[in-house]
C-alpha cells in the first residue's frame, strides 16, 4: 500500500450480485448461468478454464443512474429531448459513459443515528430537517451518502424492495436541499433513492424528477453503506466508478469508501 495510504482503511460499499438478489421488479433480473465447465474442453496440456454468461439490467444491485434515466415530459437534463438522442442501441447524449469518476470527499449523512436507531422505519419521508440535524457541512462537488441503515436487510427480500410496506428516503424537499448545496453525486441503500409509501412501490419519482432531470445530479443506490454507518464517521474519500456502458440509463458500481488511519476522513 502506497505510504499515503498507511493505515487505512477500505470498504467496499457494493452489495454481492447473485441470482435472486432484492431489485426493483421494474428492471430485468440479474442472471448468471457457467457457460463453460472445467472439462468442456481441454487443452493438449491439460489444462481447462471455465466462464460464465451474466444478464443484468443496468439498474441491479448496486449502480449508478445515469443522467438519460429519467426524464420529465419527454426531456432529459439540459433541456434534451430524449427521442432526439435514444434509440434501441441506447443514448448518444447523458448515457452512463459520460460520468467522471469520482474520487473525492462524501459527507456521511447518517439519519438514523440521528433518530438513535439502526434501521429507519419502512416508508419513512427524510426531511431537511433531518439532514440539518445529522450537522455535517455539504460543500460543492461532494458526494453525499444518506444512511438509512437498510442494507442490514438486504437478507430480507420482501422487506428490503418494499412493495408492501414502502422503504425509507428523502422527500422532494430533502432533495432539493442536497442539491442547494452543490451535491455532485448522491447515494443511498434503498432500491430507490427516495421515500417510497406503503403500497405504492415505485409509482412515482419525485426526487429522481428533481436530481437527475432538473439538477443533474447523479444517483447511487443499492448501497452496502451499513459497514461505513458503524464506525461513526462523517466524511470519507470515495472511489466511485462505473462500468463504461456507452448509451447505458445506469451501469453496476463497487464504490469504496477510504478511511486513513484513525478512522477519520
Amino acid at each position: 500500500m502506497p505510504d499515503f495510504l498507511a493505515g487505512a482503511t477500505v470498504l467496499d460499499l457494493a452489495q454481492p450480485m447473485r441470482r435472486g438478489m432484492p431489485q426493483s421488479p421494474n428492471h430485468p433480473p440479474f442472471r448468471m448461468a457457467l457457460e463453460r465447465r472445467h472439462g468442456d474442453l481441454v487443452r493438449p496440456d491439460g489444462g481447462s478454464a471455465a466462464n460464465e454468461i451474466v444478464v443484468t439490467g443496468g439498474h441491479v444491485g448496486t449502480h449508478v443512474d445515469a443522467l438519460a434515466h429519467v426524464s420529465q415530459d419527454g426531456v432529459l437534463h439540459g433541456g434534451v429531448p430524449a427521442a432526439s438522442v435514444q434509440s434501441h442501441l441506447g443514448f448518444t447524449s447523458h448515457g452512463i459513459e459520460s460520468f467522471e469518476v469520482f474520487v473525492g470527499r462524501a459527507a456521511v449523512l447518517d439519519v438514523a443515528r440521528v433518530h438513535g436507531v439502526p434501521v429507519l422505519p419502512a416508508g419513512y419521508e427524510i426531511t431537511a430537517e433531518d439532514l440539518d440535524a445529522c450537522g455535517v457541512a455539504v460543500h460543492p462537488g461532494d458526494a453525499v451518502l444518506i444512511g438509512t441503515g437498510w442494507s442490514r436487510r438486504w437478507d430480507e427480500p420482501d422487506a428490503f424492495v418494499g412493495q408492501r410496506d414502502g422503504t425509507p428516503g428523502p422527500g422532494v424537499a430533502a432533495a432539493a436541499w442536497l442539491a442547494a448545496r452543490g451535491a455532485r453525486v448522491v447515494g443511498g441503500e434503498t432500491i430507490a433513492f427516495e421515500r417510497i409509501p406503503p403500497g405504492r412501490g415505485h409509482a412515482v419519482l419525485p426526487v429522481h424528477r428533481l436530481l437527475l432531470v432538473e439538477r443533474g445530479v447523479h444517483i447511487v443506490e443499492t448501497m452496502r453503506l451499513h459497514p461505513l454507518l458503524d464506525t461513526g464517521v462523517t466524511e470519507c474519500l470515495l472511489v466511485l466508478n462505473p462500468l463504461p456502458i456507452v448509451g447505458a440509463t445506469g451501469a453496476p458500481v463497487r464504490p469504496l469508501a477510504i478511511l486513513p488511519a484513525g478512522g477519520t476522513a
